[in-house]
């Protein structure tokens, strides 16, 4: 069973409060993904740093962890972390 990133809310992004274009909420994860590369300065949006690595690279679902994709132990993203997500 996956539980919800309590970092990001489930969102997979952290500071979506700063994206004021409803559309963009809409549009999903791609449109958040275009919105921060089109806005580079000015706001602090940025994947979760609990749901993704440095390089951007999704850790199974945006906003879940220990599911199938991402499962807990030393076998999964969060070895580096002693097989736990960051906001455990």
């Amino acid at each position: 069973m996956s539980t919800t990133c309590t970092r990001c809310d489930g969102s997979g992004f952290l500071n979506l409060e700063q994206i004021d274009d409803p559309l963009v909420h809409e549009g999903g994860r791609e449109a958040i993904q275009r919105w921060i590369s089109e806005n580079p300065t000015g706001n602090d949006v940025q994947a979760c740093d609990c749901c993704a690595d440095d390089s951007g690279v999704w850790y199974g679902i945006p906003g879940e962890h220990y599911n199938s994709e991402d499962p807990r132990g030393m076998n999964g993203p969060y070895a580096y972390n002693g097989g736990l997500c960051e906001c455990d």
